[in-house]
């Protein structure tokens, strides 16, 4: 049997803070750990994970392509993480320029206008679909906590780690496209969350969606092991230091590597 032990400590010295965790893994093995795994957390932007997913089913049924070419418009420009509401209106990106974006730095002009051409509804009918009863895409990015006349957008651990476990094993597209979906994982710029204490030297493989709102730091995705992919999917709220709830993410996802 796994011993869990480490990481029960790990979180709990984290929760002690007043901070609440979402903690589910599954090893190599198939074990599996779960602290609120359940429980909905404010999703951010690992909400993204979804999207790209729907977008790529999408190109599997032949109704949309990564060549395909989507304008920039005034209406696409949008606050929070990214790059491209500094750029100049008018703008022609490919469908893979943008999922790139969406998903190495976050962009949220470039999600909104990934949502604005999958859409929000076919989104939702793929995590049903995928058995993702409690996640949800409620509203487009904006880089802000939820108004009062909005719909958040949550994230369900037990149900995203499972979906990155069969994303890797080529389940939730097609198998060319979830190739290129764990590459776009791979993409991910910031590695001072679940890859934060991978060694520097002869890294591991690894991949994830990173979100992050006032109070609220997640963190999804996976590290190759030597007996094969670590799934991991944490979400931190209630936080006064976004940069200590970083650091709680890289020390949860150490002690969950120590039992892969």
């Amino acid at each position: 049997m796994s011993d869990w032990s480490a990481l029960s400590t790990v979180i709990a010295d984290a929760e002690a803070t007043g901070a609440r965790l979402g903690v589910s893994v599954i090893t190599p093995s198939g074990a599996r750990f779960s602290h609120n795994g359940a429980h909905p957390f404010v999703a951010a932007s690992t909400v993204k994970i979804a999207i790209m997913i729907a977008l790529f089913r999408q190109i599997d049924a032949g109704r949309l392509s990564l060549d395909q070419m989507r304008p920039f418009t005034e209406a696409d420009i949008t606050t929070g993480s990214g790059v491209v509401m500094n750029l100049h209106v008018g703008l022609a990106f490919t469908l893979g320029d943008l999922a790139y974006l969406m998903m190495s730095i976050s962009d949220n002009s470039a999600t909104n206008m990934l949502i604005d051409t999958v859409g929000m509804d076919d989104v939702n009918t793929t995590m049903r679909g995928l058995g993702m009863a409690r996640s949800a895409l409620g509203r487009l990015m904006r880089g802000r906590p939820m108004l009062a006349d909005e719909s958040e957008n949550l994230t369900v651990c037990d149900e995203y780690v499972v979906l990155i476990q069969d994303l890797l094993a080529g389940k939730v597209a097609s198998p060319a496209s979830c190739e290129k979906m764990v590459a776009l994982l791979e993409t991910q710029q910031n590695d001072r969350r679940i890859a934060r204490y991978l060694p520097r030297a002869n890294r591991p493989r690894w991949g994830s969606k990173t979100g992050s709102l006032p109070g609220v730091v997640n963190d999804i995705g996976f590290i190759m092991t030597d007996h094969g992919p670590l799934c991991l999917a944490v979400c931190v709220e209630k936080l006064e230091d976004a940069l200590e709830g970083e650091a709680m993410i890289g020390r949860v996802a150490r002690a969950a590597r120590a039992v892969a």
